[in-house]
């Protein structure tokens, strides 16, 4: 049976809800370039999982038999040698401490700075300057680590020296800040993390700059209109809002500089095997990055390449549990998705 305009009442599927019907086959299995895009933005979905997947199985077979072979504990040992691949003894204690604490450094410092740079473009700032100052923020994250690293070392790294110098006579009792003479100023992991905070500012500026101006008119207004300054609006109004972006763009920031290498190799110098533990932020030191791009030349066996690889495994590990946070509080809330 055909209407009026020439379409089949019996293809009318009447709706459920007692709506308007749903004409043809397209209403349940939708046009043909509809079904394509959807095959094309699944399959680029499982292709990234199976990606990670597969990454992931491959360090992890790779790294078992030297593990295996490992003759020192993994996780606590500092011990790092690998030339006689029948007795091996290698551990990631060292590794581990260095790349924490340089990139909690580097957060502690590009967080709080990122935040206030956000707040100004968004908030303070003429529309001529926010735009300018934006661009230049964001031009920062294109900048390549091996020139972050190059004018670290030969430019920056001068200058650190009475930084140092200040923080080991003040706080020199304290471990984490006693002088270290094996490493000089431009060479610490201390130093590093400064290079680190500038190179994930770009991050954490441009995520928070966006959150920041999601934040609803009517908020902002609301607490204008019950007589609050514009500090006190950012305080109740923006920043409330912001804070899951401001905490994944963290995160997000953590991530690069987890696994920052160029820049950390250039920078840092290592220190030799069986040098004395050190929890001063003053020394050198290498990170699991580092570690592996320095000694890149000693893949010359399976045995030593798994140790290295058991090494990227848990670089691996950390970063994935990072992004996947991030991941968590972004889902949070559904209004920086939508």
């Amino acid at each position: 049976m055909t209407s009026v305009t020439g379409v089949s009442i019996a293809d009318e599927t009447p709706d459920p809800d007692g709506k308007a019907p749903l004409r043809g086959d397209s209403a349940s299995t939708g046009r043909v370039g509809d079904r394509i895009f959807g095959g094309l933005a699944k399959g680029a979905g499982i292709l990234v999982v199976a990606l990670v997947t597969l990454i992931g199985v491959f360090l992890i077979v790779q790294a078992i038999p030297a593990l295996t072979d490992n003759k020192a504990n993994f996780i606590t040992s500092q011990k790092w040698d690998v030339t006689d691949t029948n007795n091996m003894a290698f551990g990631i204690a060292r590794l581990f401490w260095v790349t924490a604490i340089s990139s909690l450094i580097a957060m502690l410092l590009a967080v709080p700075l990122g935040v206030c740079i956000a707040l100004f473009i968004t908030h303070y700032a003429p529309r001529w300057m926010a735009r300018s100052a934006a661009t230049l923020v964001d031009l920062l994250a294109a900048v390549p680590s091996i020139v972050y690293g190059l004018w670290g070392a030969y430019v920056v790294g001068q200058y650190f020296e009475p930084i140092q110098n200040f923080f080991t006579a003040v706080l020199g009792w304290f471990p984490l800040f006693e002088k270290d003479t094996s490493a000089t100023a431009a060479s610490t992991v201390a130093f590093v993390s400064v290079v680190l905070a500038i190179m994930i500012l770009p991050i954490v500026t441009a995520l928070s700059r966006e959150v920041f101006a999601q934040t609803p008119t009517a908020h902002k207004e609301a607490a204008l209109a019950l007589g609050a300054t514009k500090w006190e609006m950012i305080r109740t109004a923006v920043l409330p809002f912001g804070k899951p972006g401001v905490i994944s763009a963290a995160m997000l920031g953590l991530g690069r500089a987890l696994g920052e290498t160029v820049a950390v190799m250039i920078i840092v110098s290592s220190l030799p095997d069986g040098a004395p533990w050190s929890w001063s932020i003053f020394s050198g030191g290498e990170t699991f990055a580092s570690k592996i791009a320095n000694n890149a030349g000693e893949f010359d066996s399976p045995s030593k390449t798994g140790a290295y690889i058991s090494a990227g495994l848990v670089l691996f590990i950390l970063t994935f549990i990072v992004n996947a946070i991030a991941r968590i509080v972004i889902e949070r809330r559904k209004a920086f998705t939508e």
